[in-house]
């Protein structure tokens, strides 16, 4: 009977208040469902103020369940989001444990939001970042280089096969789409120019307008850009989709060297392509604007041909297949490059992959840039 009268008692007795010092509260009563409201209300008028340890001295409860524990552990939680240690002493071993038990399955504390970082901090971020992207290339055209002196100086070492088979995937199944697109862009620049032409009577200028600009400059370039995107990206997704599932891994196990087995022979392929590809694409380029000169300004083809001759000379055809093997090299690099870059998900494969097209054509154009740069101040 005197345990019946405490627990009709406990909603008034259940109480936590301040100690003798701003370091400790005291708990009493009988911290049990029908007590919550009236400790809620309670508490909420403490403000716990003050920094460094704080004492929570339990000798006082008397009865406690479930939701008494969870009331007690919330006070302490939010006394230590507010920086302070939380000691509780005095509480009873049974009520201890129904306190531990609430502490394993209570929710995590939300994590505090990151602020946002300034532009300024965000444009050091991201220049870091391409710095050590940088690095990382120069390394990785470090480590090729070395590869492929190995395996000049032992060419037993040199994969045969695969070079064969990236040379179709990346040379010969690429004439279709870039024959196609030199094609119209030798039709589009013979169509601009005919206009211009046609006003001063320079008609026959068409041929070097054309035979010029395809040869030089637009047939390396245009070429390299849709390899980027074809063989590049294809390069980057087939060794990212070869991390992921560990198999470059498996080729370290077994003492196979990664650059020897998919580096090289996609460098070597698609260097011996790439110049190819130019010229076929110096072909189509060059039909394309001759049938367009043909239908706007009545230049036969006979004298196309023939102006062709004059207009075009041997070393502005080797400067244009010159820079495809830099070109080559630019894009095989990079594609693999990235392609280790991938960190075990199939997204990564994806964002490395269009890493490796937008690395790959801004290189590539930042490099004839150069050229352009380079023969102007040789005069070639």
């Amino acid at each position: 009977m005197t345990e019946m009268a405490a627990l009709q008692d406990f909603d008034i007795d259940a109480d936590l208040q301040y100690g003798p010092s701003l370091s400790e509260a005291r708990c009493a009563g009988a911290w049990v469902l029908r007590a919550i409201k009236r400790l809620e209300r309670r508490l909420a008028t403490q403000s716990f103020s003050g920094d460094g340890e704080f004492v929570i001295d339990a000798t006082g409860v008397t009865v406690m369940d479930t939701s008494g524990a969870w009331l007690l552990h919330r006070t302490i939680r939010a006394l230590e989001a507010r920086g302070r240690v939380v000691h509780v002493q005095g509480l009873r071993p049974e009520f201890d444990a129904l306190l531990r038990l609430v502490v394993l399955r209570a929710p995590a504390l939300p994590t505090p939001a990151a602020a946002t970082p300034g532009v300024l901090a965000r444009f050091g971020r991201q220049a870091w970042d391409n710095a050590l992207g940088a690095l990382g290339l120069l390394s990785f055209i470090g480590e090729g280089t070395v590869a492929l002196a190995r395996a000049l100086v032992q060419p037993r070492r040199i994969r045969w096969r695969p070079i064969l088979y990236n040379v179709q995937m990346a040379g010969f199944e690429a004439l279709p789409i870039t024959g196609m697109l030199s094609f119209l862009l030798g039709i589009v620049i013979a169509y601009q120019g005919a206009e211009q032409l046609r006003r001063v009577g320079a008609n026959i200028y068409i041929v070097d307008l054309v035979g010029l600009s395809m040869v030089r400059e637009l047939s390396p370039l245009i070429t390299a850009i849709i390899v980027a995107g074809r063989s590049g990206s294809a390069y980057t997704a087939q060794i990212g989709t070869m991390k992921v599932t560990e198999e470059i891994d498996a080729l370290r196990t077994i003492g196979l060297a990664p650059m020897d087995q998919l580096v090289l022979p996609k460098v070597l392929a698609l260097v011996l392509a790439l110049p190819l590809l130019t010229v076929y694409t110096d072909v189509m380029g060059v039909l394309g604007g001759m049938i367009m000169a043909q239908a706007q300004l009545d230049v036969s083809f006979v004298t196309f041909l023939d102006r062709l001759d004059e207009a075009v000379s041997l070393k502005s055809f080797l400067i244009g297949i010159g820079k495809a093997p830099v070109f080559a090299a630019i894009i095989a690099l990079v594609g693999c490059y990235q392609g280790f870059q991938v960190t075990g998900s199939a997204e990564s494969v994806g964002r490395q992959t269009t890493v490796s097209v937008v690395q790959s054509i801004f290189l590539v154009i930042l490099t004839d840039a150069l050229f352009s740069i380079a023969f102007s101040w040789l005069d070639i």
